[in-house]
């Protein structure tokens, strides 16, 4: 497929040169001025290459592109211009990223060599981003789908939490929610060196030893360790080393970052965490967040104030039993689903997904597991479509 170039200049004749020399080895547009110009990369784009005249009126061919950055970043950007003086060459390359500074009149092979160079190096930036973005995704998959099956009751903690953190980020209006969201899926990927008594005494909101409390305070740190060799995983392991920090200070990691100074995910995320255990020793979400502000210093009181939004919007849920058939996304299993021998299969807590549902209506059919499930879900109907 010929890549998408889009040509941008103020004279209707040089815009008709163009599509008699470039339209046989490009997919070539035209757009008389920036304006213009702005119009059909809304319409047409993304582009691989945009090539635009400096001198146009109303909106100049610096401001142009660099609006054409702004709004496609990866698209190659060419400035064509009888101009050469060397301060408008250093404001087109400085303010518009400029690829190339082609001044006229230019040789037509020059300008072709030209937008092939430019139409390379947008195939690999999109490239090397699309790679980079399987890599995360198939990376965090693989984290969460090895949790889900050594530890379901880490998985089914993970799943809880992210529920409450999306929450939070929504009630604070946070940008990074979809971050927060990945930390707290992957914030227990250290748990999987623990003693199951450990997780087991967490989920149900029993008290630990010192021993196994200092066991449990590692997990924070070998999370991390694990995420931070993963490309751009980077932050989200700084949120998961930070994720039993204290707002004073105290607690793991033992360093002298406190206060706002602690990454933002990793302070919603401590709150999330310390809510979903008050919430699993009985407490009810009003007297969790209640108990949570009474803990002077533990927590960023922002957060804790948006945890008290979100445990008075609970009432948009309700208690279902549903068949296997019948689970859909959205909705969360309140009890764990065990076989007859006692070996835990899916943990409290955790959201329901199309692989989750597929393993549990496998189970059923062969009566491994017996139904109905106890599940929360929303008020609002949903569609079976769903999962």
């Amino acid at each position: 497929m010929n890549p998408k170039v889009l040509c941008v200049d103020d004279e209707p004749n040089v815009l008709a040169a163009f599509q008699r020399q470039l339209r046989r080895e490009f997919a070539l547009d035209t757009a008389e001025g920036g304006a213009a110009g702005l119009k059909a990369l809304a319409a047409s784009g993304p582009y691989a290459v945009v090539v635009s005249d400096l001198r146009m009126p109303g909106m100049d061919g610096i401001e142009f592109l660099s609006r054409v950055r702004q709004a496609a970043p990866d698209t190659v950007r060419i400035m064509l211009t009888g101009n050469a003086d060397l301060s408008t060459a250093i404001d087109a390359v400085n303010e518009g990223a400029i690829f190339r500074f082609l001044t006229k009149p230019c040789p037509m092979d020059t300008l072709v060599t030209t937008i092939r160079a430019g139409a390379a190096q947008y195939r690999l930036v999109t490239a090397e981003r699309e790679l980079l973005e399987k890599t995360l995704t198939g990376s965090i998959k693989v984290l969460t789908d090895v949790l889900s099956l050594a530890n379901p009751a880490a998985f089914g903690r993970a799943a809880r939490v992210r529920r409450i953190v999306y929450s939070v980020a929504e009630a604070m209006g946070l940008a990074d929610a979809w971050l927060y969201g990945i930390a707290a899926m992957l914030s227990q990927v250290g748990c999987v060196s623990l003693p199951e008594v450990i997780l087991h005494k967490l989920n149900s909101g029993q008290p630990m030893d010192a021993e196994e409390q200092r066991l449990f305070e590692e997990h924070p740190g070998i999370g991390s360790e694990l995420l931070a060799n993963i490309p751009r995983l980077e932050p989200v392991a700084k949120i998961v080393a930070y994720q039993e920090k204290n707002y004073d200070g105290t607690g793991v990691p033992a360093d002298d970052v406190k206060g706002d100074e602690i990454p933002l995910g990793a302070r919603v995320l401590h709150a999330a965490l310390h809510y979903d255990a008050l919430l699993s020793a009985g407490k009810s979400s009003t007297a969790a967040v209640a108990a949570m502000q009474r803990r002077s210093g533990h927590y960023d009181p922002a957060i804790v104030s948006a945890l008290a939004e979100v445990a008075g919007a609970e009432s948009s849920w309700e208690e279902r039993l549903v068949s296997a058939w019948d689970l859909a996304a959205g909705m969360s299993l309140l009890d764990d689903v065990t076989t007859p021998t006692g070996a835990l299969v899916v943990c409290r807590g955790q959201e329901v997904t199309p692989s989750i549902r597929a393993r549990l209506i496998s189970l059923v059919r062969r009566a491994a597991v017996r139904e109905p499930f106890r599940v929360l879900a929303p008020v609002t109907p949903m569609r079976g479509g769903d999962v």
